[in-house]
């Protein structure tokens, strides 16, 4: 299996007026823009993904739609409580294996500092790697089955920057 782990793209400021509670903010102008560009950068690397799942909140839900646009795929798209900020890691990996588990492929799109820890988790079996996902960084995971705990390889891990230059 393949995980692709993406972080939402540039939110609005956190107390930004009609927008107090985090799970409403949306992407800036700016964030869907650089996403764009991101999602491009995703298609020229040549990833292929089966299922598109992201947590429901604003910005986490505007950017997995626009890399679904991007692949064609908005079907392949779903929404997921375990993705969204505070979500549990144990529970994630339950849903990938209980309800996606025909999927070869999938990319999260979520939050920090979830990402980083599921992340760790995966790769070292605790969440004691400092890992850094930028806005709009993307890292891929290998394993052949997933548990809670080291399972998966680190393949790569991309900052935006990288992602907005591969054409």
């Amino acid at each position: 299996m393949e995980l692709y782990i993406l972080r939402h793209a540039i939110a609005v400021q956190r107390g930004t007026p009609g927008y107090e509670r985090d799970s409403e903010r949306p992407l800036t102008p700016k964030g869907v823009k650089k996403m764009r560009a991101i999602a491009k950068g995703m298609q020229a690397l040549g990833l292929d993904c089966d299922l598109f799942l992201s947590s429901p909140f604003p910005r986490a839900k505007e950017t997995a739609e626009i890399v679904a646009k991007t692949f064609k795929a908005l079907k392949k798209l779903k929404l997921s409580d375990t993705l969204a900020v505070g979500g549990d890691a144990a529970e994630l990996i339950d849903e990938l294996n209980q309800t996606y588990n025909s999927y070869q492929s999938i990319l999260l799109v979520g939050h920090e500092p979830y990402l980083s820890d599921l992340i760790s988790v995966l790769v070292a079996g605790d969440s004691q790697i400092d890992v850094t996902m930028k806005k709009g960084g993307l890292c891929k995971l290998t394993a052949s089955s997933l548990k809670y705990g080291r399972c998966a390889t680190l393949d790569w891990l991309i900052a935006p920057r990288h992602l907005t230059r591969i054409r």
